[in-house]
């Protein structure tokens, strides 16, 4: 992740840094990843913010609890469409963000007609716009979730293609003021199991999106300013499992969570060659020892059974040298306690 320049004097405690979520139908949709996210970033202790936006949702996601209901998502509205008729600068104008939360390029798949480089050509137009209203605009650009071949055949293809894209042109534009990060809501979401129609979320979908926005977004925020206040529950002690001295040809796994709000914590799994060869493949098991549930991992594929999840490597990251290691995250949900799980892992 770039590194974030020093707030401004408009980014101190005394002033919310304002968030605008960006998008078509799946932002301005009831369901919610918005109201998910700002509970996720207030129960964590990000409590300095303030999303903003032209449309409001009128409270209309019902989480259960409070939220901002304030954002710039657009029935319908396409990436191409915004760019060519020079839409964003107004709602920039209104809304005068410090970070953009873009989540684009759903509309923009339809037919299969708009060429991929016409769609990053957009991308950077408004990219362009938003530095212009913002110097030191953050700009978090995601990965968008899957369509599925049900509701368009050609489209899932087409998002694979542009969410391939994104990091290399994320990559390029990028500078250390207003730096583009990429947010990956792609991966571990299923197009059909965590959508309603193939392309708007279901709550576990919405679920799926708020904690890929939350993992990049409270690294942002933490570039900009620290939280004013404490979390509404102390967080708690970070467990992590003790390394022990390994045998020859072992595998070692360490874990740790790296953050925890009410209801989920985002963990993260180093698995250590400690034998005298390079590694192939490898293997990891997480053993949990109470309700939690993995919601994304990245780095790995993963699956649960009962509270054993067992994790596979990505295909680029499966050959470790000896004494290397590699290492993948999750978000998961937890209920009443979370203790730190039994990890193992496996070399082949």
């Amino acid at each position: 992740m770039p590194v974030l320049a020093a707030a401004d004097p408009a980014l101190s405690a005394a002033a919310p840094v304002r968030i605008m979520p960006l998008g078509d139908s799946i932002t301005a949709g009831t369901g919610c990843w918005r109201a998910k996210l700002w509970h996720q970033l207030q129960t964590s202790g990000h409590t300095a913010i303030d999303f903003v936006g032209g449309v409001s949702d009128g409270g209309g996601c019902n989480p259960g609890y409070p939220y901002d209901f304030d954002h710039e998502g657009h029935g319908g509205f396409s990436a191409t469409g915004i760019a060519d008729n020079n839409q964003l600068p107004a709602w920039l104008a209104a809304a005068r963000p410090d970070v953009v939360l873009m989540h684009l390029g759903t509309n923009d798949m339809w037919g299969g007609y708009i060429p991929l480089a016409t769609k990053l050509a957009a991308f950077t137009k408004l990219v362009g716009q938003m530095r212009t209203a913002n110097p030191a605009m953050k700009i978090i650009v995601a990965q968008i979730i899957p369509m599925s071949a049900a509701a368009c055949a050609t489209c899932p293809a087409d998002v694979v293609a542009l969410n391939n894209a994104i990091p290399g042109w994320a990559a390029g534009l990028t500078t250390v003021q207003s730096p583009v990060v990429v947010a990956d809501l792609w991966t571990g979401y299923d197009a059909v199991a965590d959508n309603v129609d193939g392309v708007h979320p279901n709550d576990t979908g919405y679920q799926k999106m708020a904690a890929g926005w939350y993992s990049v977004l409270s690294r942002v925020l933490g570039g900009i300013t620290p939280p004013t206040t404490p979390p509404t529950s102390p967080p708690t002690a970070v467990p992590t499992t003790p390394p022990t001295t390994p045998p020859a040809g072992a595998c070692t796994a360490t874990y740790r969570v790296i953050s925890q709000w009410g209801d989920g914590f985002q963990g993260e799994v180093t698995v250590r060659n400690d034998s005298a060869a390079p590694t192939t493949a490898w293997t990891a098991t997480v053993t949990f020892p109470d309700t939690q549930q993995v919601i994304q991992t990245w780095n790995a594929t993963a699956t649960q059974t009962g509270s054993v999840v067992t994790v596979r490597n990505a295909d680029w990251n499966g050959r470790t040298a000896p004494g290397g290691s590699t290492t993948f995250g999750f978000v998961a949900s937890w209920i009443g306690s979370n203790r730190a799980p039994a990890v193992a892992c496996t070399l082949h």
